[in-house]
């Protein structure tokens, strides 16, 4: 095994990225990371007028991270980051998805 040959992961824990929350009561919900806490650990929020998610402390490993970054600033407000959701179209980038179709279908079988 050559580990410069070893494919690179481009979905990286940084400040504005969207993640989806994968286990817990806001499972399938998703959020933006505004501030990473250490290694373990990272300050999540929604925002919640969108997805209904407040800002929160999260584990990494409860997280699922998209390929969609939202361009804010470390602690970044709710209300500019609302603002950047809608210059953005943070939804429209994600009802696109083909996770987010894959979501869809599941729900109708369901």
């Amino acid at each position: 095994f050559n580990p410069s040959m070893a494919p690179v992961s481009r979905k990286l824990v940084q400040i504005g990225r969207v993640a989806m929350v994968n286990y817990g009561p806001e499972t399938g919900k998703l959020v933006t990371i505004i501030n990473v806490i250490d290694g373990t650990r990272v300050l999540v929020d929604g925002p919640r007028s969108v997805t209904g998610i407040s800002r929160q402390s999260f584990p990494i490993k409860r997280l699922s991270l998209t390929s969609i970054v939202v361009n804010i600033t470390r602690d970044a407000s709710t209300t500019q980051l609302e603002k950047r959701w809608k210059e953005q179209n943070i939804m429209e980038q994600w009802k696109a998805s083909g996770w987010s179709k894959k979501q869809e279908i599941r729900a109708k079988r369901a």
